[in-house]
């Protein structure tokens, strides 16, 4: 089954946790006081999307890729960017007013 392509949406106050997000591409899509908390991403791809007031602490990143994304006032608590697409994650991300501790794995 291919991933599917998600292109201008919005999403507010939904809990991820319990509906779980369509694996695939979102592009240019924004997230507002959404939860992610220990969800999974893996796999998925967002660009030029943006996520606000949203709640993505321990939520699995393992080949995600993160392009021109912007967070604004998030919780992102034990995310592992390390786990992340390492072309296109960190290269382009900003966060603005967010709570941010995550952790790398020493080889």
């Amino acid at each position: 089954m291919k991933d599917a392509f998600i292109l201008d949406q919005n999403f507010e106050n939904t809990d991820f946790t319990r509906f779980p997000l369509e694996k695939g591409e979102y592009e240019n899509c924004t997230f507002k006081n959404c939860s992610f908390e220990y969800g999974n991403l893996s796999g998925f791809s967002f660009t030029d999307c943006e996520f606000t007031g949203c709640n993505l602490s321990m939520t699995k990143l393992a080949s995600t890729s993160f392009r021109d994304v912007f967070f604004m006032g998030c919780k992102m608590l034990g995310l592992q960017f390390n786990d992340c697409n390492a072309l296109a994650c960190l290269l382009s991300l900003m966060a603005v007013f967010c709570i941010i501790q995550f952790s790398t794995r020493l080889p």
